[in-house]
């Protein structure tokens, strides 16, 4: 193997990992962006809605596109873009000025997608699956690093300083890319038109969607805002799925979801997705709140953030053993393996969070679920659907995800705000029941997942 293709898999994990440090830049920042522009708690966190948003729409658009020809090029002019926003929102001197650096900042959401179509084009064919699932695991692994890091630097300097070493960050890996990632275009894509009805279809719909799952608790989920804007992406949704099926080179191949493994990486995607962040935001409250809320750590930023830190290590063990246990069981097993250490991790923090210790080994433990049943769903896709389908399958993947993620946030939110005291500060009873939330719903989808598994193995054995 030449030297060019020996290091193309770690620099493809160095570009992911800017998504892992771009994320990280969510919700520890939500009470100093506040102080620094002068608005409420609830204006500032539009910082996370925004680049949810745009991440929601760029990411399939980018994972089709990285099906194509020039995937180098694409991945490229990302990085710049995201480069771009962490400038403008290190630089803003108004709210809305921050909130497009950030909304550009949301293309971050897609460079997975287009790593792993790279690492499938020209990585070693007997080490592409592990290869996928480095790079799949990378961003839950790099969150781990990136919110202490975020937290040390925004509690010793400013907000603003995180955004600066955001965009080192950036520019770094944009130069090792230009070095590393092979030149040209991939002579072996398809070169198909590109389906712009459905990307507007789904940009809006998903758009409309998270925007109702984000704001609802807001807005309240019976408003006439709430109702209208959640019945129209449904229908904007519906055309879409209709649309994608009719058409002979679609954004999203949806006729991939009949095959039984893509499906199942997909189902798992959205509630594990879900349950995480849940598990995550609740922990960060807990970990910063008062003591005097009688559940409060009062951590300041400065420490906060490492509250995270054990995700990092969890999933890097995980990740080191998934390629051996992968060949052992099989890449099927590992999601109910990592959806049962999930529910293991959610009924512990249901139980017991009063002690830092308590939430560092409730993060580790999501961990270990999340490098075990993140590794496996693109793994399973890219064993399921054509090498020229396997960006926009994996990018839509990791949209449900993000749906997910945003589920899990508003669900939380909307529980902690229903249990707020009378001045409306959180309360332990809503931290508590955001917690068993995600413990049930995993243990749940555990239960499911573990079934399913020793059905179809149990029917392969008869056939």
């Amino acid at each position: 193997m030449n030297r060019t293709n020996s290091n193309l898999v770690p620099t493809l994990i160095f570009a992911a990992l800017s998504t892992a440090i771009v994320s990280s830049l969510g919700m520890l920042l939500v009470p100093s962006i506040a102080a620094t522009y002068q608005i409420s708690v609830s204006a500032a966190q539009w910082m996370l809605t925004v680049n949810l948003l745009a991440g929601a729409v760029a990411t399939p658009v980018m994972g089709r596109l990285s099906d194509g020809p020039h995937k180098k090029k694409l991945l490229l002019y990302s990085l710049v873009i995201i480069l771009l926003g962490s400038i403008l929102a290190a630089l803003a001197p108004t709210f809305g000025i921050f909130l497009i650096g950030r909304a550009m900042q949301g293309l971050t959401y897609g460079i997975v997608p287009v790593t792993i179509a790279l690492a499938r084009r020209y990585s070693d064919p007997k080490t592409v699956h592990h290869a996928i699932s480095s790079l799949s695991v990378t961003v839950a692994t790099g969150i781990g690093i990136g919110y202490p890091l975020t937290g040390v630097i925004a509690g010793m300097f400013s907000f603003q300083w995180a955004f600066w070493f955001a965009a080192v960050f950036v520019f770094i890996v944009i130069f090792v890319v230009l070095r590393i990632v092979p030149d040209g275009p991939d002579e072996n894509a398809p070169r198909t038109k590109f389906d712009f009805a459905g990307a507007l279809l789904l940009a809006a719909g998903l758009g409309l969607l998270l925007l109702g799952i984000s704001e609802g608790s807001h807005w309240g989920w019976i408003s006439a805002r709430t109702v209208l804007v959640l019945g129209v992406a449904i229908i904007l949704l519906f055309i879409w799925v209709k649309t994608e099926l009719r058409i002979a080179h679609p954004l999203i191949n949806l006729r991939t979801l009949r095959q039984g493994e893509v499906l199942l990486a997909n189902f798992a995607a959205i509630g594990l997705g879900a349950a995480l962040y849940i598990g995550m935001s609740v922990a960060s409250l807990v970990a910063q709140a008062p003591a005097t809320t009688n559940f409060g750590l009062a951590l300041p930023i400065l420490w906060a953030g490492f509250v995270i830190m054990p995700l990092s290590v969890g999933s890097l063990v995980a990740n080191r053993l998934v390629h051996r246990l992968g060949h052992r069981v099989g890449y099927p097993a590992l999601l109910p393996i990592g959806a049962t250490l999930f529910a293991a991790a959610a009924t512990f923090l249901w139980l017991a969070h009063g002690a830092l210790w308590e939430l560092l080994l409730g993060m580790l433990v999501f961990g270990l679920g999340m490098g075990a049943s993140y590794a496996a769903m693109p793994a399973l896709i890219a064993r399921s659907v054509a090498a020229e389908q396997l960006g926009s399958s994996v990018s839509f993947n990791q949209v449900l995800r993000t749906v997910g993620s945003s589920f899990g946030t508003a669900v939380s939110a909307a529980i902690i705000a229903m249990h707020a005291d009378s001045s409306g500060a959180t309360t332990g009873q809503g931290v508590t029941l955001s917690f068993a939330v995600s413990a049930i719903g995993c243990i749940l989808l555990g239960l499911a997942l573990t079934v399913h598994f020793f059905y179809r193995k149990q029917k392969s054995n008869e056939s």
